[in-house]
């Protein structure tokens, strides 16, 4: 996806060879040039477009790419970057869908989160000679995708690969900057992903987990890959995935604010308000467990000693997103998701009233956050975190379905959500 792939496939020798390479055990089909019925104006990304809006209208330039679900969003992996999926088995037949709509889709959910660093993962596994893309889309999918497109992918991981897309990507080795190919991680089983995101906040399609399951059982027993690790027993003094119920009831003067946030917003407040694209950077993962482990430990963390902002940023993103039941709690999704139709002169009166019926260490430490993300956002012209771009990065952090997943079409009411609360945060708490 970096501008060194940028190349004329209609002219280069490799298209040719490309052409020949097997997707699946199906023969194989010629790649029809894509066929774009709409115009340039009718799929530009200057109209008003939100890639996560739950229910577009029938009409919307979008609504057949939305509908699929071929591109979601996952939370933050385990070094706090954002996950943005691909799902190749869900693309339908070539005659059934607009490649052209489909970039421009997949450019409006990533222009959301661009700015910070992410991860891409792709299923690969259901792209066919039935519903691939034709070599002049790839061709134009590599033109569109430039600099503020591979920035700040920190990683780009192809699950179940085959013969088709590595053999692709050796074509294009030449074109491939050295540094972007580092990029590059293949993932033979679902697994290997673990390392990287928890497989449970994924809407992995049934039909991935069903090639995955099937690749594991044609295996012989001594070359079976492992399994997905098991979930540690919780020690003593676990604070990391634990209620925040619990964590009150260990708390010697009975706060309602876990100290894990506390320590990450004192230290933040103090050193973090100046630091451009705060929360937006990632962290380093050694780091990250090790602190995890010193909190899990009953050890006292000081992050003055530390001297790392962004560390403190990913700890207090994972200490969120690791709660058993989210911040906002299940009991409010319904009523959040749906908050894009409270009109506008009753959103603070609604979100007070949401907020008041929360348990009160929950509401105490949503309002130590929000508190704390004002000072954030009043810094912004410094830190470039505006209530919009702290949305973005909390949002799915504040709120998630009952699956710990997350699809597009509810990332976009969250996130809405919590920017209006930041908006109003001083006329809510008070």
């Amino acid at each position: 996806m970096s501008s060194e792939l940028l190349v004329d496939l209609g002219e280069d020798p490799a298209t040719a060879q490309l052409g020949q390479l097997k997707l699946a055990t199906i023969e194989d089909q010629q790649w029809p040039a894509d066929e774009s019925t709409l115009s340039k104006s009718e799929t530009d990304l200057s109209q008003p477009f939100d890639a996560s809006s739950p229910h577009l209208p029938w009409d919307h330039p979008f609504y057949d790419i939305a509908r699929h679900q071929i591109i979601e969003v996952a939370g933050d992996d385990n070094f706090g970057r954002k996950v943005i999926v691909f799902n190749a088995c869900r693309m339908p037949p070539q005659h059934q869908l607009d490649h052209h709509k489909l970039l421009m889709y997949l450019k409006g959910t990533l222009d959301q989160y661009v700015e910070s660093d992410y991860t891409l993962i792709y299923f690969h596994h259901g792209l066919t000679s039935e519903n691939k893309p034709s070599l002049g889309w790839l061709r134009e999918a590599y033109r569109e995708f430039d600099r503020k497109y591979k920035k700040n992918i920190k990683a780009l991981y192809i699950v179940h690969p085959t013969m088709f897309i590595k053999t692709l990507l050796i074509l294009f080795k030449p074109f491939i900057s050295f540094k972007f190919g580092k990029k590059i991680n293949y993932v033979s089983y679902l697994s290997e992903l673990e390392d990287v995101v928890k497989c449970e906040q994924l809407l992995i399609p049934a039909r991935v987990k069903d090639y995955d399951n099937n690749l594991r059982s044609s295996l012989k027993p001594s070359a079976q890959p492992p399994m997905s690790p098991p979930r540690s027993p919780p020690l003593p003094n676990q604070v990391f995935g634990v209620p925040l119920t619990l964590l009150r009831q260990r708390s010697p003067d009975d706060d309602c604010v876990p100290m894990v946030m506390r320590d990450t917003i004192s230290f933040l407040s103090e050193q973090g308000l100046e630091i451009e694209g705060i929360f937006r950077r990632s962290a380093n993962v050694t780091l990250v467990k090790d602190v995890q482990l010193k909190y899990n430990s009953g050890v006292s963390v000081d992050f003055r000693e530390i001297e790392d902002v962004h560390l403190a940023a990913v700890i207090l993103k994972t200490f969120l997103r690791e709660l058993p039941e989210p911040l906002l709690t299940y009991q409010l999704y319904n009523d959040i998701i749906n908050f894009a139709s409270v009109s506008e002169d009753s959103q603070v009166m609604v979100m007070k009233t949401l907020l008041e019926s929360l348990p009160e260490e929950n509401f105490a430490s949503l309002r130590y956050l929000v508190m704390f993300l004002a000072q954030v956002s009043a810094n912004s012209e410094v830190n470039k975190m505006t209530n919009s771009n702290l949305a973005v990065v909390f949002g799915p952090n504040l709120l998630w379905g009952r699956d710990n997943a997350m699809s597009l079409s509810a990332i976009g009411p969250i996130n809405n959500f919590t920017r209006a609360l930041l908006d109003q945060q001083h006329l809510v708490f008070t």
